[in-house]
């Protein structure tokens, strides 16, 4: 009965650390993949308040950006980390300094403002395509503020893709390049158009 007995704890043992090895030994699970994406548009576009609704934060008492801000987006398979760049035309003319790096672009525009608004979100949009270190990264437009009465349709928005003064190469080369854009209101955090 005792070589029973000690046979039966050889294997309670065995089968013990077994378990232990599985479930505490395997190690960090793998790293997600991270993304750096640059996030610019014109002052009250929306774009913190996006960024904040993607991060599970507040969206109550936000104001404009001054500088630059940076947010880790997590998703389930990825992390972006975003830097989100102030749109006052005091801190546009530094945008370019903070291309560098950068894996992708999303241009937040307001679609319920002024036309003369429209038109300089617009300009800046066509610029940051041409720039040599966007030209050839993945570019999103969000057509934020649906929710506005004053809110643009879809045409109206997707004509912000047409070149304001462009050569015909860059005209061509904008017109082959893929500018997804959706219609979002970023408090709601709805896609009302894709």
């Amino acid at each position: 009965m005792s070589e029973c007995m000690h046979l039966t704890l050889c294997i309670c043992r065995i089968g013990a650390y077994t378990c232990f090895r599985t479930l505490c030994c395997k190690g960090q699970p793998p790293p997600r993949p991270e993304y750096d994406l640059v996030c610019i548009g014109l002052t009250g576009s929306g774009k913190t308040s996006l960024l904040s609704r993607l991060c599970s934060e507040a969206t109550d008492n936000i104001g404009p950006t001054t500088g630059f801000s940076i947010k880790a987006v997590p998703f389930q398979n990825a992390i972006l980390n975003v830097k989100e760049l102030g749109g006052a035309d005091s801190i546009k003319k530094y945008w370019s300094r903070y291309y560098q790096g950068s894996q992708g672009v999303v241009f937040v525009l307001d679609s319920a403002s002024t036309d003369e608004d429209l038109e300089m979100a617009r300009t800046e949009l066509h610029s940051a395509l041409q720039h040599p270190q966007l030209c050839t990264l993945p570019f999103l437009i969000l057509a934020n503020h649906q929710d506005k009465p004053a809110a643009r349709t879809t045409q109206e928005v997707g004509r912000m893709r047409t070149p304001v003064h462009t050569h015909t190469h860059l005209l061509h080369a904008l017109n082959r390049r893929k500018q997804p854009m959706m219609h979002i209101n970023a408090i709601d955090y709805g896609i009302i158009y894709n």
